[in-house]
């Protein structure tokens, strides 16, 4: 099954972390969509592609979420971070919200971890094609074993975006519920 990651916007870290017990996470149960169901009764492998990538979307909790799999909040997204702003990773690592835990359960196999404000930052100010060029860059990085997929990656990009506008304009802070 793999790793689930939630990404959310939260008010504070006390908010933040009474997530960690909501059923399914931040993001709860994924809605059913017909026009996916259509495309794999079908067999409309472009219409899956496209049906299957991440959005944002209001739970059913009534928290602005990014679901995903295979995007670490901390790693991966330090090193976005760093091809963003061009700061290293070992200072990006050090930053006190790289990565916080605010909740831990289960011996660690559900948390819900903080991002960095530099990053909120940095990607609410972004336009798409300046997300879409680093893409790339990221897809070949190490984390993703060089093989992402940078248009699977661009399109969470665009979407991470508007999470962290949203988030800024609300006075919000970005966080990850993670289920192992």
């Amino acid at each position: 099954m793999g790793v689930l990651y939630d990404y959310f916007a939260a008010a504070s870290d006390e908010q933040a972390a009474a997530t960690i017990d909501l059923e399914g996470g931040p993001g709860g149960a994924l809605p059913s969509s017909p026009e996916l169901q259509a495309a794999i009764r079908a067999g409309d492998r472009e219409a899956m592609k496209r049906l299957m990538l991440p959005s944002v979307r209001i739970s059913e909790h009534g928290l602005p979420v990014l679901s995903v799999k295979g995007i670490d909040p901390v790693v991966q997204l330090g090193t976005l971070e760093g091809l963003l702003t061009g700061v290293s990773t070992e200072v990006i690592f050090a930053r006190p919200r790289s990565g916080m835990a605010v909740a831990v359960r289960d011996e660690g196999e559900r948390l819900v971890l903080s991002l960095t404000a530099e990053l909120q930052q940095v990607l609410a100010d972004q336009a798409p094609e300046r997300l879409a060029a680093v893409a790339g860059p990221w897809s070949q990085t190490e984390e993703f074993w060089g093989h992402g997929d940078a248009t699977v990656l661009a399109h969470f990009l665009r979407e991470f975006s508007l999470l962290a506008r949203d988030a800024g304009g609300r006075n919000h802070r970005l966080y990850c519920w993670v289920c192992v």
